[in-house]
């Protein structure tokens, strides 16, 4: 898997499937998760409908550049958030959501597109959005997956899911990997897989084990605030799915985004959680084909 320089300091690594003469969907992951959260049977069932796939490591994540010099205290970082203290929050985090979306655009230059499809899921769904506001002449069209808009009201985790979430993970592989059984609290209540979960931990923990990272994303993705009223003005195409299972989003911030961007087409997935149970990949998949014509 490649890496690329998308900005001074900053290298990508990602992977690409299928025809680079066929319409281009760039896949954004979530908090902490790596490109491989991408399933790369995903990847290529997409592909093999007529799409060029480009999944990548956000920074801070995986294989892509990371910013360990600049350690957050994730409680510390949150006390300041609520307790309104903006300017230290904002002294903690090192970048914000705004130049994760412009890496995936560099990304994109990098390979020589200059449009895409841009598909995120939770925090890349979060991605995607900015993505689409800051440069929507870039934007085929946006798929807003398990996501949401900023506004504090909508799509709240329950408490378990809370817990799981910021509790501490073990450091060493053997605990690590048991300890991704944890991630059942929001997975699909009917198709999640513990067995999955362990593997997708060991093959990250092996790829590039990088705990520092998630308080730093966390931090870009808490600071960018509500996107409502950019969202209200949106006028790009967009797709908008969600599992029903959904604990760690609630599905009301899928349905609230949809209710915002103009236009926009919400699918509402049963037995679907805060994943992609390999059963609902061909509702996916067909849903994000049509979309991204």
């Amino acid at each position: 898997m490649p890496t690329i320089d998308v900005s001074p300091g900053v290298s990508l690594a990602h992977e690409c499937f299928g025809d680079p003469g066929d319409t281009p969907v760039l896949l954004v992951m979530g908090l902490g998760a790596q490109m491989i959260a991408w399933p790369e049977g995903f990847c290529r069932a997409l592909a093999d409908r007529g799409r060029y796939v480009i999944r990548y490591d956000n920074r801070d994540c995986g294989r892509s550049t990371t910013f360990d010099e600049h350690p957050v205290d994730t409680a510390r970082f949150l006390a300041a958030v609520k307790a309104g203290d903006l300017p230290a929050a904002l002294a903690m985090v090192p970048y914000r959501l705004t130049d994760m979306a412009d890496d995936g655009f560099a990304l994109l230059t990098a390979l020589g597109i200059e449009r895409a499809h841009v598909v995120g899921a939770s925090m890349g769904g979060m991605i995607a959005q900015r993505m689409a506001l800051t440069r929507p002449e870039r934007v085929l069209s946006l798929t807003s997956m398990m996501s949401t808009t900023g506004e504090p009201e909508y799509g709240r985790s329950t408490p378990e899911a809370r817990a799981v979430l910021f509790g501490p993970r073990p450091a060493d592989r053997d605990g690590y990997i048991a300890a991704a059984e944890r991630e059942l609290v929001w997975a699909s209540k009917r198709y999640a897989d513990a067995a999955e979960l362990r593997q997708l931990a060991a093959e990250s923990y092996d790829r590039g084990h990088h705990p520092g990272g998630i308080g730093r994303q966390l931090g870009a993705m808490v600071l960018d605030g509500s996107r409502a009223d950019a969202l209200r003005d949106l006028r790009v195409p967009t797709l908008v799915i969600h599992g029903l299972d959904d604990t760690l989003i609630d599905p009301s911030g899928g349905r609230r985004t949809a209710e915002l961007v103009p236009g926009a087409e919400l699918l509402l997935l049963p037995d679907m959680g805060h994943d992609r149970p390999r059963p609902l990949w061909p509702d996916l998949i067909d849903a994000m084909v049509r979309h991204t014509v």
